[in-house]
């Protein structure tokens, strides 16, 4: 199955200290560097997001405005 333009999967394993690499293509294609700090959002129902940069700002409007519906 072909995935629907510009959506991508990729996976990760977790070692014994719960790190994880992100794989190389997606780090250049949200132009994640060494050093950077990077925010993990999670919900229980629908999972763990790790925005890009770029998105952290509308995102966490969204977030903070369904909460409040």
């Amino acid at each position: 199955m072909k995935a629907p333009k510009g959506k991508y999967a990729w996976s990760a394993t977790v070692g014994e200290k719960g790190q994880i690499v992100i794989p190389k293509q997606a780090r250049e294609m949200f132009g994640i560097a060494p050093g950077d700090t990077l925010i993990l959002l999670g919900d229980e129902k629908r999972g763990i997001a790790i925005p890009p940069k770029s998105s952290v700002t509308e995102l966490m409007k969204r977030i903070f405005e369904e909460d409040e519906k």
